[in-house]
């Protein structure tokens, strides 16, 4: 990090460093309840002699933070050399927690990283390199999927241990499908994989269902229809593009269009009704018959009684599979004089997750580990599998520290032109404006 930078985050630092010494007792070492599912008060007792414990601080809540807590829980359990002590976050400030912490020397020993908050650790010194510490670990690189540990990798070094990706998929209805007609013999969607052929299957829904339900539920608010056109915009050939090679706006270009004018006509059209909100909820109530949502929802939905539904990827509707997506990742956070016995024991640990990678993947999430894939435990696990090849077309955003303000920009664009108060032209005129003024360019 740059000498201005670094005293900017120490001067800051200090305004929420009680915040922060209430929450994890001065740094390493106390931990919190996640979700309320440790023991009672979120403390817990000092590590048994001989171990060496590790504070690990994460952004998990609801069915994310039982399910890392469970898995916590089996690896104290099971190993008789390290002691995993949780601080769950509310994710709303995690990052700006995790930045002071680290700026005033107070970070834990492990932390989760998504692959899209990167850009803002890695170059600034925050992060700490692995590969001269993943040997004696016994991390080999090879076991991950390649796609999901590239989002990890910064200047051919690794920074990270991928745990998953977490892509957009599609969910749907079988009995509104099947109504609809557009189910094969074994439960899937069937349409051509061209624009003309996802409107039609939707169309033919449309006129099968019911009038409260919708074909696709689609918020008009937020970042849904942001995402989806990121997954179709890299679907095009010569799709993707974001900045050009001077890291100014480049997302003004016909590709893009494109693909916007694509998801605009899907609002257009009525195909995904107006004023939507809660558009999960609309499909756990059976009154949606197709979702294109995070994998995260997979839990949510076969806990719902008499809800008979199906996943796949992300509809491909242009020349190659692509679909939005991050990755929770585990990284060492930088200190001001590093513990060799700590960093180890984390990366161990961090090693171990995704390893048994078959538990978190009960969350919806895609392993990264490949062999974890091709388990057994992963297979007999329904809906995982229909989805697991996401992780090999996933796309992420561009590597910008200020991609964060530049998508919630950008949002408000695509809120206007969902309104119809801005034609896709527009929208991408005015998001390569506020690309340019976000990043300084």
């Amino acid at each position: 990090m740059k000498k201005r930078q670094r005293l900017q985050m120490a001067s800051w630092a200090m305004a929420v460093m009680l915040l922060l010494s209430a929450c994890a007792g001065g740094g390493a070492g106390t931990t919190s309840n996640t979700a309320g599912e440790t023991g009672s008060g979120g403390e817990s007792g000092a590590a048994p002699a001989g171990k060496t414990t590790i504070s690990y601080w994460t952004p998990f809540s609801g069915g994310d933070g039982e399910f890392m807590t469970q898995m916590i829980e089996k690896f104290n359990a099971e190993n008789q050399e390290i002691q995993v002590e949780q601080l769950a976050n509310p994710a709303g400030d995690y990052y700006t927690k995790l930045q002071t912490a680290i700026a005033s020397d107070q970070a834990p020993d492990l932390m989760v990283l998504h692959s899209s908050r990167m850009p803002q650790f890695v170059p600034s010194g925050f992060v700490t390199p692995l590969d001269d510490l993943a040997a004696e670990a016994q991390l080999d690189w090879g076991e991950f999927n390649p796609t999901i540990l590239d989002s990890t990798i910064y200047d051919e070094k690794h920074y990270s241990i991928p745990l998953d990706t977490h892509a957009i998929v599609m969910y749907y209805n079988k009995e509104h499908l099947e109504k609809a007609g557009v189910l094969d013999d074994k439960g899937n969607p069937v349409y051509d994989q061209s624009p003309e052929g996802f409107t039609e299957f939707l169309t033919k829904i449309k006129n099968a269902v019911p009038a409260d339900v919708a074909p696709l539920a689609q918020p008009d608010v937020r970042i849904d229809s942001y995402w989806m056109f990121w997954g179709f915009y890299n679907q095009l050939t010569d799709g993707g593009q974001f900045y050009d090679d001077n890291g100014k706006a480049a997302l003004n270009n016909p590709q893009a269009l494109e693909a916007l004018e694509y998801v605009d006509s899907l609002y257009k059209s009525g195909l995904i009704p107006p004023k939507i909100n809660d558009a999960v909820k609309l499909f756990q109530d059976k009154r949606a018959a197709v979702l294109i949502t995070g994998v995260w929802s997979t839990g949510a939905f076969e806990s719902v009684d008499g809800l008979d539904f199906g996943v796949v990827p992300m509809p491909q509707i242009y020349d190659q599979p692509a679909t939005w997506g991050d990755s929770h990742t585990l990284a060492l956070p930088k200190h001001g004089t590093e513990d060799p016995a700590k960093q180890k024991a984390a990366l161990i640990f961090a090693k171990w997750l995704a390893d048994n990678g078959e538990l978190w993947a009960k969350a919806g999430h895609i392993p990264s580990v490949t062999k974890v894939l091709e388990s057994q435990a992963f297979k007999d696990m329904p809906y995982r599998s229909d989805y697991a090849e996401s992780a090999d077309f996933v796309k992420y955003w561009p590597r910008n520290e200020k991609q964060g303000q530049v998508n919630d920009n950008i949002v408000k664009e695509f809120e206007k032109m969902m309104a119809n108060k801005q034609d896709p032209q527009t929208t991408l005129e005015k998001a390569n404006a506020v690309i340019d003024k976000t990043t300084g360019k």
